[in-house]
């Protein structure tokens, strides 16, 4: 199809689904410092010995001074902050039941769906994209499909925390490309199960919540807030610097399949100052690629794993602090969320927009990996 005939693409509704639990820095960290302090007490003669470490103790003080973040959002309160525990108790399902993972990606589904004006029978496919699914197979998304009455197709992808951006890119592809009129893409990020609750330096880090968007041709769209999908653009860079080994291969590996290495893990350091000039070109190169400079972009919508993460890449592309109206901040409420950070963010702050208004779409994280997407108010 040559580009002239390809149909515009637009985003017409955006959902979000938020988890009724909350856990704050003070909960956590009261949790956390009771049970290292009973290891410290129960290892206290190996640490005398320099055999072991001692578990230091956390503060709230410090995660927000860190990371930004003031409390989390989370699927399961409960076994949390049990220091007999350290983990989230979801009592598995039966197979015949929807699944944990399901039940939220639907609820923001039919918010999307409804900001869309959109039915099951007006949609062709679903995409789940996230950092973890809760199964290999069959597909969330197929679930998700057969809950919502769509006809047609659906499929799980993983790109950790740029996932949400990597399913629009597969979305609008399908769409300009006239092999679906208009796809869900959906990012139910359920990530504290992976998170080690027992490690200080990351056990604030991550919430749940689930996010989704309405991806179709700009003819059919009958959404009141809708933009315009300029293009798309990724980028991977492999590293181990964010890892999760967690997978099926440890039965044959004869390991834990729940050791540290298995859960999220990563040098914070190293991350930071990687990703950082690697966002910041990518999004440079992406809006020149449209004619746009960084005067032209009204909003950007970023991933959000960490405020001076954030800062700092506002600072290097606008040469100055961002105002909140600018690039909008929702980890301090939601915390990281993988892939859905930016999706929360332009969910949340995108209808006051005027018509020609552009903005950009970013997320970047685990891989290394970098989406984004242009787009205009109409």
């Amino acid at each position: 199809m040559a580009p002239s005939e390809r149909p515009r693409v637009v985003i017409s509704g955006s959902g979000l689904w938020t988890p009724a639990h909350v856990i704050t820095n003070e909960e956590l960290v009261a949790s956390y410092n009771a049970w290292a302090d009973r290891y410290n007490q129960i290892h206290a003669a190996a640490i005398a010995d320099g055999q072991m470490e001692a578990k230091p103790e956390g503060s709230a003080a410090f995660i927000e001074k860190a990371a930004g973040i003031k409390q989390r959002f989370v699927y399961a309160k409960e076994g949390t902050l049990d220091i007999d525990r350290m983990r989230p108790s979801i009592p598995e399902r039966p197979e015949e039941a929807l699944s944990d993972q399901a039940e939220i990606a639907i609820d923001a589904g039919r918010q999307a769906m409804a900001a869309a004006g959109k039915t099951g029978a007006d949609i062709d496919a679903v995409i789940v994209s996230c950092a973890y699914t809760q199964r290999a197979y069959p597909a969330i998304a197929i679930e998700v499909q057969e809950a919502l009455g769509i006809d047609g197709f659906g499929f799980d992808m993983l790109v950790a925390c740029s996932a949400a951006t990597f399913g629009l890119h597969r979305a609008y592809e399908m769409v300009a490309a006239g092999t679906a009129r208009c796809v869900l893409a959906i990012n139910p990020e359920l990530i504290t199960p992976q998170v080690n609750y027992c490690d200080r330096d990351s056990h604030f880090i991550f919430g749940d919540v689930a996010t989704a968007a309405i991806v179709e041709r700009a003819d059919t769209c009958t959404g009141t807030h809708s933009f315009d999908v300029l293009g798309v653009q990724a980028q991977t860079r492999f590293s181990s610097n964010v890892r999760s080994n967690f997978g099926h291969l440890s039965r044959a590996n004869d390991v834990d399949p729940f050791g540290p290495d298995k859960l999220f893990h990563q040098n914070g350091r190293r991350v930071f100052k990687e990703v950082c000039p690697l966002a910041i070109q990518h999004m440079l190169t992406h809006i020149d690629r449209h004619g746009l400079t960084v005067a032209d972009i009204r909003r950007w919508w970023l991933h959000q794993a960490n405020i001076h993460m954030n800062q700092m890449i506002c600072t290097k592309l606008i040469g100055r602090e961002a105002t909140f109206d600018e690039a909008p901040i929702v980890l301090d409420r939601y915390a990281n969320t993988a892939s859905a950070g930016s999706m929360i963010a332009f969910h949340l702050h995108h209808e006051d927009l005027a018509a020609g208004d552009h903005g950009v779409i970013c997320s970047f994280g685990a891989g290394y990996s970098v989406g984004s997407l242009v787009v205009r108010k109409r």
